[in-house]
């Protein structure tokens, strides 16, 4: 259940209940693809203030199987993290893996990027494996094309998507869940087939909306076009998700213009390649030569210990030499800083008149 408490011109105000606890909203999602997150442990995200964790079907069903998430109590248990899990459908890889799958109107035929393995994935073995899983929050399997692909790929896509939706509801259904199913709205850039898409989607009628098909290679302004075609048409009283867009910039925009919840492995991925978010709102490239006799802190008013505790010429040092803990220490404070922007957004929400 999502209650909205506060609409402005900032953004939304609001609380996701899920089985596993509460999330306040805005909110942002660290992605432990299987599991876990290069560099850090569970008790660092809780420490940074991480109120849910990210996790893909796709790959933790190559390894270690639903099978064995489940025997072991579901994956809150079996990764020990008793805060909500969301799990992706396994609809990006279709993006991503575009390479060795292919589409067909009933799923996706996988080659298992681990050993060349057939898999086929659609919107019921999706689901099923996602049960099997335990997340708090599960999406529908969706057909995720480059957002600037041809206008016959999109329509395509979207009739996938909104078929595949359907089903992925009746199966939900009948197998009987505490989770929350997301739908997902596809259509590139293609305003018509967004409308078109969106209220498909709503009319079918989920406990969540995502916008799917975004930061994957149109630009800022296309982005941001499409979203505003798509947010007045979905529910108020429903959460809204955009997949996939974590620069600081960008999400603070997208929260202005009604989103709720986002994912992205940029923070994280910028961090272990020496991008460093600092809470000036400055970043800088650390493994560049002019740090190597810096022995300033990383961020003196960081969110993160680590960031506080340890010098920026350490920090170089480390991640020139390909030293574990450098990841750990970039890591800790690219997300330390995301994370704070979020509650120092909502405090700004909760503050507003507005």
């Amino acid at each position: 259940m999502f209650e909205l408490h506060k609409s402005t011109s900032l953004g939304r105000r609001g609380v996701l209940y899920t089985a596993h606890g509460a999330i306040q909203s805005p909110f942002f999602m660290p992605v432990g693809t299987c599991g876990a997150m290069k560099g850090l442990t569970h008790q660092d995200l809780l420490d940074l203030g991480a109120q849910i964790l990210l996790c893909n079907t796709y790959h933790l069903h190559l390894q270690p199987g639903e099978t064995v998430v489940e025997e072991a109590g579901g994956i809150h248990d079996f990764i020990g993290w008793q805060k909500p899990v969301l799990t992706d459908s396994g609809g990006f890889q279709v993006f991503s893996l575009k390479a060795i799958s292919k589409i067909t109107e009933d799923g996706v035929h996988f080659q298992s990027h681990l050993n060349g393995d057939a898999l086929f994935l659609g919107p019921e073995e999706s689901i099923k494996i996602q049960h099997a899983l335990g997340a708090d929050i599960i999406m529908c399997f969706d057909h995720c094309p480059p957002s600037t692909a041809p206008r016959a790929e999109q329509e395509a896509a979207v009739g996938r998507t909104v078929r595949w939706a359907k089903e992925c509801k009746r199966v939900h259904q009948e197998l009987g869940s505490h989770a929350l199913l997301f739908g997902i709205v596809q259509g590139g850039l293609e305003k018509d087939l967004r409308e078109t898409c969106a209220r498909e989607i709503v009319s079918i009628g989920f406990d969540g909306y995502a916008i799917g098909g975004l930061a994957v290679g149109e630009t800022e302004e296309e982005m941001y076009r499409i979203l505003d075609v798509v947010c007045p048409l979905l529910p108020e009283d429903k959460p809204r998700y955009l997949m996939g867009v974590g620069r600081i910039d960008q999400m603070k925009t997208a929260i202005g213009k009604g989103i709720d919840m986002f994912d992205c492995v940029l923070p994280m991925r910028e961090a272990r390649h020496g991008t460093i978010y600092l809470s000036s709102g400055e970043k800088i490239r650390i493994v560049n030569a002019e740090y190597r006799h810096d022995h300033s802190a990383i961020d003196p008013e960081s969110p993160s210990p680590l960031g506080r505790l340890h010098k920026k010429s350490y920090l170089h040092h480390l991640l020139r030499a390909n030293e574990r803990l450098g990841e750990t220490i970039a890591c800790s404070q690219n997300l330390g800083i995301t994370l704070e922007m979020y509650r120092n957004l909502r405090s700004e929400l909760e503050n507003s008149k507005s």
